[in-house]
């Protein structure tokens, strides 16, 4: 299968829109990363996405809409707290899991009697769902398991020739997947940090439990819920936060490379702060393109200092934590990296 790559251009929506239509897989850009979108409503068009991802079957899939009544015509029920929550957030990187009506199909859902939808705050995003007239059921547009993609060139990496058409519109503003939040439970319950801050949750629903959910053989109750996910190939080891900095003699760092928050340290092979600035916005936007790149030097390791666990940060820390072979001590790094 040859990829198209269209122009975000009236024309170039246009025929993404009638891919779509006809069953397709589009990727497309939106807020926070860029989506492998197919028809929601048909579950042939939706196995496709599994099938060009290696996605798993028990990991559910975002819904996108272009405003809050197309949410509403696909949720059985819309408490008032959700529509606080659309007229608050919407368009934006929030998505809400309300109990679905029985037109989304089963494999959306990974079998759950509940379906998570958002509307994007991307003009492309939007103008495609529009021209598609359809909901559009789209995870990260990347192979299953690795960095989420940020930038038209990162899907095509990954995905050419294993879906139908991309819309190239470079890179994303947000770099953070949606915060996506249960209504089913109570208190209202984060399942994964994401682009919305939990502060500014809170102001809207008073209580909200933020502990991951525990995930014990059954399906997923969110995307980027599995203990490993947003692996890069080289292997990442995050830094305890705290952690003195003298012991940074025992690690080889002309073999790693080094992913900071604000500073680089000397003497690492290869050195990237997400934000010099200490900018946690800045550094979300930038994340998963510096992940990529530092997956991309050949490497022995990268080793990732921890940022402050506020606003956008828990959503990065989260990322890490999920990206890493673990949180340990510096001589654990230190130890397995000489072996390589």
């Amino acid at each position: 299968m040859e990829t198209r790559v269209l122009e975000p251009t009236a024309e170039g929506l246009r025929v993404a829109g009638q891919i779509v239509r006809d069953g397709g897989l589009v990727a497309f850009p939106t807020e926070t990363v860029y989506g492998l979108g197919a028809n929601a409503l048909s579950a042939e068009a939706v196995a496709r996405i599994f099938e060009a991802k290696g996605r798993p079957r028990f990991d559910p899939v975002i819904v996108h809409v272009a405003s809050p009544a197309e949410a509403e015509a696909l949720w059985s029920e819309v408490p008032p707290r959700a529509r606080a929550l659309m007229e608050r957030f919407w368009p934006g990187p929030l998505t809400i899991v309300l109990p679905k009506r029985d037109l989304v199909p089963d494999i959306v859902t990974a079998g759950l009697p509940t379906v998570a939808i958002r509307m994007p705050d991307h003009p492309i995003a939007l103008g495609l769902i529009r021209a598609a007239e359809r909901p559009i059921a789209a995870p990260s547009a990347n192979r299953f398991g690795k960095a989420s993609p940020t930038h038209h060139e990162h899907v095509l990496e990954e995905l050419s020739g294993r879906i139908d058409a991309v819309l190239a519109a470079g890179p994303t503003p947000v770099g953070i997947e949606s915060t996506v939040i249960s209504l089913v439970e109570e208190p209202p319950r984060v399942l994964r940090p994401g682009g919305t801050p939990l502060e500014l949750l809170r102001e809207v629903l008073g209580e909200l439990r933020a502990d991951p959910p525990l995930i014990r053989g059954g399906p997923a109750p969110s995307p980027g819920t599995m203990r490993r996910h947003y692996m890069p190939r080289t292997p990442l080891f995050l830094l305890e936060p705290g952690l003195p900095e003298e012991g940074w003699e025992r690690l080889p760092r002309e073999r790693c490379g080094y992913l900071g928050f604000t500073t680089t340290k000397r003497g690492f092979r290869y050195g990237e702060a997400l934000s010099e600035r200490g900018n946690l916005r800045e550094a979300a936007a930038r994340f998963f393109a510096v992940l990529r790149k530092l997956d991309s030097l050949d490497l022995s390791a990268i080793v990732a200092e921890p940022v402050p666990e506020e606003g956008l940060g828990v959503a990065i820390m989260d990322r890490l934590k999920r990206a890493s072979q673990g949180i340990a001590r510096l001589n654990a790094h230190a130890v397995w990296i000489k072996r390589l």
